[in-house]
């Protein structure tokens, strides 16, 4: 499974304009299994743990509502940095992205983040 990720990291360094920082993490435990960050100040673990309380209180939400809906992504726009939390398909696991808000590319983004999700919960 390390490598799979390994290459999943250097693939979206090298082809998601503005890549600050990733990370895949298991929603049911917390655990990171992959993280990576281009800035040394970020800490995308950190990130993510504090992200994966936002996935859960929204699944809780559409638990709570009895809507049959799954969570595709979610995106905070902060002043230059976009963070963009994009769930798999089997909701068992979610790819953590920050990106320069002033770099990025949204729709290639969200085209790149859509192969490596299916990749994701294909392969782990």
């Amino acid at each position: 499974m390390s490598d799979f990720l390994q290459q999943f990291g250097d693939e979206v360094k090298k082809n998601i304009p503005g890549y600050i920082a990733v990370a895949v993490t298991e929603i049911k435990s917390g655990i990171s299994y992959f993280s990576d960050s281009s800035v040394a100040s970020f800490d995308p673990e950190l990130a993510s743990a504090f992200n994966l309380e936002v996935v859960k209180a929204k699944l809780n939400a559409i638990s709570a509502l009895g809507l049959e809906q799954n969570i595709d992504d979610i995106m905070i726009t902060l002043s230059n940095q976009i963070h963009i939390i994009d769930i798999s398909e089997n909701n068992e696991y979610f790819i953590y992205l920050a990106v320069d808000s002033n770099k990025a590319n949204l729709g290639m983004t969200k085209a790149l983040l859509n192969k490596f999700k299916k990749d994701i919960t294909e392969k782990m």
